[in-house]
């Protein structure tokens, strides 16, 4: 079977699961590459259109064990055609739980065929050096996981004459879902004087909960607490308050500091 383009698409506040997805698309190596961004709030206002000409490659982070909430109106309008797609989460070094089934039921629903699903580890958002979880990841040999699946998915393409020939690919997780999909509303960013106010923070957030006039003000109520705003901050200007989010740092990085390896099912 032959296709004439991938589209990317990745929700990836602080680079990691574009960085399996992009790894993943090196060992695919199409002709035609699109990559679709929607981290940012104005790149989730179009719903995404594709064929069963075109692989698509959906990659979301695991938020509490589940696909980030804020993510499920732009993947449920997915306008899709027995389009074959690659499932992908990306987790802070703990579980996945329930996201990877998530994903998969959800892109089905609107006309996806899976034809291949994975779990990598990412740095974990509450990460920081003192309470490092999966610090660096994912790292070379992620990344070289991911290159090979890549491979092995275009391998499989090839070697069917029609999408009707995929059977099924069974993941792990259960349903109904578990884990928890409402976030904590905590204010837990502190802000030195070492803000030089230029504005990165806010254009990285990727629900807008920065105020780009005054950076130190955060939205509680918009933030996810994915710390895209303390992790791209060129002067190291924000970091976490004493508070639950701190603590939960530090749960991590003693409970999770055993290394866990990616996982694929194709």
């Amino acid at each position: 079977m032959e296709i004439e383009s991938v589209k990317l698409v990745y929700f990836s506040p602080t680079g990691t699961t574009k960085a399996v997805a992009l790894g993943i698309a090196d060992g695919i190596n199409p002709g035609t590459m699109e990559l679709i961004d929607i981290t940012r709030p104005d790149a989730r206002k179009q719903p995404l259109m594709t064929s069963e000409n075109e692989l698509l490659v959906v990659a979301v982070p695991v938020y509490m064990g589940r696909v980030p909430a804020l993510l499920n109106e732009w993947l449920n309008a997915i306008q899709a055609h027995n389009t074959p797609t690659v499932c992908v989460v990306v987790y802070g070094n703990r579980v996945y739980d329930d996201a990877l089934l998530e994903v998969k039921n959800i892109v089905m629903k609107c006309g996806c065929i899976p034809i291949a699903c994975a779990a990598y580890i990412g740095e974990h958002s509450f990460s920081d050096p003192k309470t490092a979880t999966a610090q660096g990841r994912p790292d070379e040999k992620d990344l070289n996981h991911a290159e090979v699946l890549g491979r092995e998915i275009r391998k499989k393409l090839h070697s069917i004459s029609s999408i009707s020939q995929i059977s099924d690919v069974h993941v792990p997780g259960t349903y109904p879902y578990g884990g928890v999909t409402k976030l904590w509303i905590v204010d837990f960013i502190a802000v030195s004087d070492e803000c030089s106010q230029c504005g990165i923070c806010a254009e990285k957030c990727p629900v807008g909960a920065v105020d780009p006039e005054n950076p130190s003000l955060v939205d509680k109520e918009k933030c996810i607490t994915c710390c895209a705003c303390i992790k791209n901050c060129p002067q190291n200007a924000r970091s976490m308050k004493p508070g639950m989010v701190k603590d939960a740092s530090v749960r991590l990085h003693t409970l999770y500091s055993q290394r866990k390896e990616p996982e694929c099912f194709i």
